[in-house]
């Protein structure tokens, strides 16, 4: 069973903290405490609820859109591997919107060519009609 109360106290501490001055840019990968969601929704890991996510969109210096990320490799059009990472992908289904109080640590940088291929695939399922 999911702890949402631990999440919540998590969370309380995490909007406490203020405004923070990080500079971050689209094409990275950060920790980011993503907090406990409902159904299938991509939960963060640990006592941080913690969780890899590269940031697709930067809007100003407090929300970006962040792609979560996971070590499951799929076969289907919403996961796409990371290059150069055997045991990561990024979900395109679960983008989402963000506060920059929630990112932690940053990891690394991905290739504008690596980016490229992963807008062009969120464009791609944003395209696509639904029956």
């Amino acid at each position: 069973m999911k702890s949402f109360d631990s999440w919540n106290s998590e969370k309380k501490k995490i909007e406490d903290t203020g405004h923070r001055n990080l500079i971050f840019h689209e094409r990275e990968i950060w920790w980011c405490s993503l907090g406990l969601n409902i159904g299938s929704e991509e939960d963060g890991k640990n006592n941080m609820f913690e969780r890899p996510v590269l940031v697709v969109k930067k809007f100003n210096n407090n929300i970006c859109w962040v792609l979560p990320m996971t070590s499951k490799v799929s076969k289907n059009q919403y996961y796409l591997q990371i290059s150069g990472d055997d045991s990561h992908s990024v979900v395109i289904s679960q983008l989402r919107l963000v506060s920059v109080k929630r990112f932690r640590r940053l990891i690394r940088k991905i290739s504008q060519k690596q980016y490229k291929l992963i807008i062009f695939k969120i464009i791609q399922i944003l395209k696509t009609k639904t029956r």
